[in-house]
């Protein structure tokens, strides 16, 4: 079609405003707690549950016994209901290191260096990365687990200067590698693009608790999810590997690492013995920690810039303890001053009475937060085991199902949308007046109906005064706008405060919320960025300022069905 005129006529074309900006990863939970593995106090991204337990693990020994931590079974529950991303910031008590790779040799024509050849270093924090053991018939390392590494030096060339690196899992053998990851084609000349602190990263990340925030170590981006390049003796170094005609030089060639594997070991930072699993939790060892061992994260998290999430659970805290009471504070006044995601908190311990929950939540005044109860019993994917979780282990879950289903803005609750599958039991059958004292006090009962099963069964806030920013879909609601809008508005800082900038804005915000009230989010709305609300003065103190009205639609919670019975021959009423 002709997009000009050529010649006198009318030519109607079309301008499609309505795109809808997609962004990326909209149901992101976070998750504050103990792992397996993974770097201690660094949080990291997950999309998956099986890059959850690649990073961070699944089951642990304490005792003799076998154990998964109320982060695992969040993480599992999360991603098998729809979960798109999960933000893991690992907690622990005592100090944590890495583990270092053993002697790396580099001798393939006799010569013989000081050093190991380069010291790689797990990404991973604790003792159980450590592998280092003899061999044995087999070519298995003694210790060696499926949670721990060891690498080999394969098809190493004197003629290209290169050698490949395998990363293999701790548990396998000579005959039966599993390779976790393969690097082709490295080499130890800084100069030359396929340096191994070029291919592999040399970087890694630690919790500044001065400033708190991250800090990232080394010169090369980090491309593998295991380990990193910590140092290379400085005598293995091949700066210009080949001279002038092509040919390397004799003085390197003697330094490339012959064919050999090895392990890993001299981590330090272990569980503690005597841990608290399950239901058997107390203020003083939730899962061998304490409530101190959650502060550098909850501190780290109150970061808006650097960290994305609409959910956050700390399951293992609950508000009832003394000793956990003031972190669920510090929790709950950085997730109101983020305002981009709701806090799912625990009240009480297992064992609990409605008594006790009400009062609980009495303490709590917030539309940020909402709580849940009684805890649940569930099958630790891992073991089979059954295992009592408090409920914040599971409504992550819930919601992110919710909007899988549907909308962030609908209720993630009832029969359609508040479903545990995953449950076996709730800890108490609550009866209709448990539920109704509950959901007085501001509790969303987690109920359990015939035929139907376990089901989350309310969706207040921690809101007292009656508004509808006292219901968990408007709260919601609310943070995915402000989420969205908000960065449509980014993207108009320091540009000229114009009609045309504010039309841009319009543009953009207008059919979302259009298709938000589609969506039945909305009753209506009105935006207004105009001359009306951008006065000269406004703009001459370099502001710009917009209006958004929303009327939020509501759930219907309440139904109320009258059945009236007439005499025969009465005529009913139109």
């Amino acid at each position: 079609m002709a997009e000009t005129l050529i010649s006198p006529g009318v030519l109607a074309r079309e301008n499609d405003s309505s795109f809808i900006s997609e962004r990326p990863f909209t149901r992101v939970a976070a998750i504050v707690g103990p792992t397996v593995l993974g770097p201690v106090e660094v949080p990291t991204l997950v999309t998956s549950y099986s890059d959850y337990t690649n990073r961070f693990g699944t089951t642990l020994v304490s005792a003799s016994n076998v154990y998964s931590y109320f982060t695992s079974i969040a993480a599992y529950n999360f991603f098998a209901n729809g979960g798109e991303a999960l933000l893991v910031a690992r907690v622990a008590t005592g100090s944590f290191t890495p583990a270092s790779s053993s002697f790396i040799s580099g001798s393939t024509a006799g010569a013989i260096a000081s050093g190991s050849a380069f010291v790689l270093k797990t990404i991973s924090d604790g003792v159980i990365m450590n592998s280092d053991s003899a061999l044995d018939a087999s070519g298995s390392l003694l210790n060696g687990t499926s949670d721990n590494l060891r690498w080999e030096i394969t098809n190493p060339s004197t003629s290209s200067g290169t050698f490949d690196l395998l990363v293999r899992r701790g548990d396998d053998n000579t005959n039966n590698k599993i390779v976790l990851e393969t690097w082709t084609g490295l080499s130890l000349d800084p100069l030359a693009p396929n340096f191994i602190s070029k291919v592999i990263g040399d970087t890694y990340e630690s919790y500044d608790s001065v400033n708190y925030k991250i800090d990232v170590n080394g010169t090369y981006k980090n491309n593998s999810r295991y380990l990193y390049v910590a140092s290379i003796d400085k005598d293995f170094l091949m700066p210009n590997y080949f001279d002038n005609t092509g040919t390397p030089k004799a003085a390197y060639t003697p330094y490339i690492p012959v064919a050999q594997s090895g392990s890993f070991g001299a981590a330090i930072g272990d569980v503690k013995g005597g841990a608290n699993f399950y239901d058997n939790i107390n203020g003083t060892n939730t899962q061998g920690l304490t409530a101190g061992c959650y502060d550098n994260m909850i501190n780290l998290l109150s970061n808006q810039d650097d960290y994305k999430f609409n959910v956050l659970v700390t399951p293992g805290l609950y508000n009832s303890d003394t000793n956990y009471n003031a972190k669920i504070t510090d929790i709950i006044n950085n997730t109101q001053n983020r305002g981009d995601n709701i806090y799912v908190v625990d009240l009480a311990p297992h064992g609990s009475s409605t008594t006790t929950l009400v009062s609980q939540a009495s303490q709590r005044n917030t539309s940020y937060a909402a709580a849940y109860w009684p805890w649940v019993q569930v099958i630790e994917p891992e073991t089979g085991a059954l295992v009592w979780v408090p409920a914040s282990t599971m409504i992550p879950g819930v919601y992110a199902y919710n909007d899988t289903v549907s909308e962030p803005w609908f209720a993630p609750a009832g029969i359609n949308r508040g479903g545990l599958s995953a449950v076996v039991r709730a800890e108490q059958k609550l009866t209709q007046t448990q539920r109704d004292t509950l959901y007085t006090g501001k509790v969303n009962p987690i109920a359990t109906f015939p035929g139907t099963g376990v089901v989350v069964y309310g969706q207040k806030t921690l809101q007292t005064k009656a508004s509808a920013l006292d219901r968990v879909n408007v709260r919601r609601l609310l943070i995915a706008l402000k989420n969205y809008i908000s960065e449509v508005a980014q993207d108009l800082v320091f540009e000229q405060n114009t009609i045309a900038t504010r039309n841009n804005f319009l543009a953009q915000v207008n059919p979302y919320l259009e298709s938000v009230q589609q969506r039945q989010g909305l009753y209506a709305f009105k935006v207004i960025m105009d001359d009306s609300n951008n006065t000269p003065d406004v703009i001459d103190r370099n502001q710009m300022v917009g209006q958004i009205y929303l009327q939020p639609t509501k759930t219907a919670e309440f139904i109320y069905l009258d059945f009236n019975i007439l005499p025969t021959g009465a005529t009913f009423p139109a």
